[in-house]
């Protein structure tokens, strides 16, 4: 920033336990504030998301409601329909009529003698993706959006299907989401027809996961709320935030390049979460740079929040499972927009590895299940991150390069190019890019996976012909990173990721013509900004996660378990406990027979207060043939420890080139 600005003074906060929104056909929705205590009317900052703002989420919005008004900025943190304390149904993600909800709460808030007009949207994840899609509605009264860790295109680039391939984190969501679902309303504010509201939000719920495998190319049913096919309208001013540890930053080089607002993005080290608490850090005092963003554009005042460098990112020097949960060492940078100063690097394959000059012949790859080191696609904590790569990197095909003479550093989305064949219709490819240490051990930089038959569309894949050569061309996730002097570099390529992505449905044989197989790195220019970095650093001790993960790969037989501990949390102010169970993954499979893949996912939540005695437990297990996916998903609930509903679907759906 240019100006001098800093945040001011500290005031008062009124907190307002609930209000009612009136939604367009008469639902009631639950929102919660905080507001400044000042004689003048102030912005608003909107956040809407389905995670029980009295109790599963308290703590979270207050830190920020807190936060933000006490430097002017008042924070509404609004239930879903369906969810939490608000009325209606929640049976699916993103609907229209949630978005119709958000621009009637944002007309709402404008509306109180308290606002001076002007609403700001802001959310993670869900919050995210509602924030994009309410920017693309334009109501009056928006005046601009920050999201973080969500995604403009929901069938790429969300927890359901990664590379065109369906993904263990799609069953782990849609199990979590059947309990967002089904969560009873608090009675103490829904009021005494809370139990009535909770039995026909049970009945609703439907088999979420048969649901989105029912859907399994990127049609209408993911373009529905998906920004990022019309992203000209979003006519607000836009701040997007990410983390390297986390996937859905693939957003934000595509928005940068398509918005005609003014725009800013930052990227640091973190997760899939808020810059602050953030892990891995380091993290960022970030309250003063929303601050100064909500009170530049709401309110009006020369922040300097635009004169700045239009994208900031963190480049680190090592993997987030390096770091053991704490900060992971590196500096930040600056760009003046996308994509950042970088200059190709491409490198050919080889037998012997990565280099200037072309192979020669055909490699194959093939029959080993290779991932158990990348079980999760969105990870939140230290057991879930990529781990040492050096067990997989043993079953894939390897090129390397190096020792490196300097230093290297990537900054953008490196591009696998590969003239390959398969020897049956349905086939996957795997590409994963390392820094081997001078101790041998294999640290993931980014990676990317592709289902063979979407090669030229998600939304109209087309079977291989066995034998057929083709030029595919597979970009890895965006990603920055400073590999060492002394380090090689390695390419591993594999027919998959497992438990990651579910198999291909008949053990398949790759064919890699290396002749006309290439790498291509983004390097960042030497001559490239470095920045003063505007915003306060915090760093992120070593932290320490009680998950659980099992890994075995022997024998031609391979399983995977992860498990949570069991929680049990206590709100003071409302005397309410939240007990918290899973989730708990079981995956097995044999590597001759992907037919033999199993996964289970299990979870639970209790709320209880006095009387208010309420579980439930969600389970949900996907097996298949090599024509279709069997489905079987139950949820079950209770009153004060009686059985008050149980609920099982099966359900067959066909294998469309999956």
């Amino acid at each position: 920033m240019s100006v001098a600005w800093t945040l001011p003074t500290p005031v008062g906060v009124r907190e307002v336990e609930n209000d009612w929104i009136t939604a367009p056909d008469g639902v009631r929705l639950a929102v919660q504030l905080w507001m400044p205590e000042t004689d003048a009317p102030c912005p608003v900052v909107l956040e809407a998301i389905p995670y029980r703002k009295r109790d599963s989420t308290r703590g979270y919005s207050r830190f920020w409601g807190r936060r933000l008004a006490q430097h002017g900025v008042a924070y509404a943190r609004l239930d879903c329909r369906g969810s939490g304390d608000s009325g209606g149904l929640l049976v699916d993600e993103y609907l229209p009529v949630e978005q119709e909800d958000n621009a009637a709460a944002i007309a709402w808030l404008a509306a109180q003698p308290w606002c001076n007009g002007a609403v700001g949207m802001r959310g993670v994840s869900w919050g995210g993706f509602a924030t994009l899609q309410a920017a693309a509605l334009q109501p009056p009264a928006l005046k601009a959006i920050m999201s973080f860790c969500a995604s403009d295109r929901r069938y790429t680039d969300d927890a359901h299907y990664v590379g065109g391939s369906f993904a263990l984190t799609g069953l782990k969501w849609a199990t979590s989401f059947k309990l967002v679902m089904a969560g009873p309303p608090d009675p103490a504010i829904f009021g005494p027809d809370w139990e009535r509201a909770w039995m026909d939000r049970l009945e609703a719920a439907p088999p979420i996961a048969a649901q989105w495998l029912a859907h399994q190319r990127e049609d209408d049913f993911w373009r529905q709320g998906s920004v990022g096919f019309a992203p000209e309208r979003i006519a607000c001013p836009t701040y997007l935030v990410g983390g390297w540890a986390d996937p859905y930053n693939e957003t934000i080089p595509r928005l940068l390049q398509s918005l005609s607002v003014p725009s800013k993005a930052l990227i640091g080290p973190w997760g899939h979460g808020y810059p602050a608490p953030a892990s891995p850090g380091p993290g960022l005092a970030w309250e003063h740079e929303e601050a100064a963003w909500w009170r530049h554009w709401l309110a009006g005042e020369d922040t300097g929040i635009m004169q700045g460098p239009r994208v900031l990112a963190y480049l680190p020097e090592q993997a987030p499972a390096q770091a053991d949960g704490g900060s992971i060492p590196g500096r930040w940078i600056a760009a003046p927009d996308w994509p950042p100063a970088t200059e190709p690097l491409t490198l050919r394959l080889s037998h012997e590895g990565l280099g200037q000059e072309a192979g020669k012949g055909v490699v194959e790859i093939g029959g080993e299940v290779v991932g158990l080191q990348t079980p999760e696609w969105c990870p939140f904590s230290g057991p879930q991150y990529a781990q040492e790569q050096s067990p997989d990197d043993a079953r894939a095909l390897v090129f390397d390069i190096g020792p490196l003479e300097a230093a290297l550093e990537i900054l953008g989305t490196p591009v696998v190019r590969l003239h390959i064949a398969a020897d049956r219709p349905v086939a996957k490819l795997a590409a994963r890019l390392c820094e081997v240490d001078a101790d041998g051990r294999s640290w993931l930089v980014t990676y990317g996976v592709l289902n063979l038959t979407h090669r030229a569309s998600h939304a109209q894949p087309d079977r291989l012909t066995p034998g057929v050569f083709y030029d595919v061309a597979l970009p890895l996730y965006v990603t920055a990173r400073r590999l060492a002097a002394g380090a090689r570099l390695r390419l591993a390529l594999s027919e998959g990721l497992w438990p990651l992505l579910w198999p291909s449905p008949e053990p398949v044989r790759l064919s890699i013509d290396l002749a006309l197989s290439t790498l291509t790195l983004p390097v960042r220019r030497s001559d490239a900004r470095e920045p003063t970095f505007p915003i306060p650093l915090v760093e992120v001790p070593p932290g320490r996660s009680d998950i659980e993960m099992r890994r075995a790969n022997a024998g031609g037989r391979a399983s995977f378990r992860e498990v949570a501990p069991a929680s049990r949390a206590v709100i003071r102010d409302t005397e309410t406990t939240v007990e918290r169970s899973g989730p708990d993954v079981e995956a097995e499979m044999r590597a001759d027979d992907p037919t033999s893949c199993r996964w289970r996912v299990r979870q639970g939540v209790g709320y209880a207060r006095g009387d208010w005695d309420c579980a439930l437990e969600a389970e949900v297990e996907i097996t298949a043939s090599a024509t279709a996916f069997q489905v079987r998903e139950r949820l079950v609930a209770r009153r004060r420890g009686a059985e008050v509903f149980c609920r099982e679907h099966a359900s067959a759906i066909p294998r469309e080139l999956m």
